[in-house]
């Protein structure tokens, strides 16, 4: 099977296309609006930039009907926002949290989760998620689509808090992502969990690069 997106209709029932970059992180993100209403949504663009300082990314198309995201607009006017771990007990609430709401309506209401203070972003965090980052807003980069709901919105930011649940530590200090099964994305309508992990180290790898692969600052 092949075929051209450009040009051509895609010759299966689903699209194969979101289904081969897999598994994807999910980024469950709460942001504020300038008003006063928290609001908070899943993207399954998400990744991490570079760990010298901290940075990440996320992607969000526009609405079928040309409008922006509010987490989008919450982020550039009040210049954060805050990451939350999605993880499999709490995949209804991901869920409910995915729906297309009117502004103004609260989605950690909707979402039936708790909202934490922060230290820094003015937004709230999901207190039943085991992990968190606040954002600092840095910029946005629109990428032209063929339609409404094909306009893209690239959003970077620095993480300049970060909130883990000792409760989901290993007693030397690492993520306990077995116990976590953190939320990922498969494409159509398809998600996973994290339950296995294991361990490869690259031969010959020298301190510097294991540095890295550790996510060690130069702090």
């Amino acid at each position: 099977m092949h075929y051209a997106p450009q040009s051509e209709p895609c010759p299966l029932k689903y699209s194969p296309f979101k289904s081969c970059t897999v598994p994807r992180p999910i980024g469950w993100l709460s942001t504020v609006s300038k008003s006063g209403t928290p609001n908070l949504a899943p993207f399954s663009q998400w990744q991490n930039l570079t760990f010298d300082p901290p940075m990440v990314m996320f992607a969000a198309n526009q609405l079928s009907s040309g409008e922006r995201k509010h987490t989008i607009v919450n982020a550039e006017e009040t210049g954060w926002f805050v990451w939350n771990m999605a993880t499999y007990d709490l995949r209804d609430a991901v869920n409910i949290s995915a729906m297309e709401l009117p502004e103004g309506e609260d989605e950690f209401e909707r979402a039936r989760v708790t909202p934490q203070d922060c230290i820094s972003a003015p937004g709230s965090r999901v207190l039943e998620s085991p992990a968190h980052f606040e954002c600092r807003y840095l910029s946005t980069h629109r990428l032209r689509g063929n339609s409404n709901h094909g306009w893209v919105e690239v959003v970077y930011g620095e993480v300049m808090h970060i909130h883990v649940n000792d409760d989901y530590l290993t007693p030397d200090g690492k993520m306990d992502i077995s116990k976590i099964r953190p939320l990922a994305r498969m494409g159509y309508y398809d998600y996973t969990s994290v339950t296995e992990v294991f361990e490869m180290r690259v031969p010959g790898a020298g301190s510097l690069s294991n540095d890295g692969l550790e996510g060690k600052s130069s702090k």
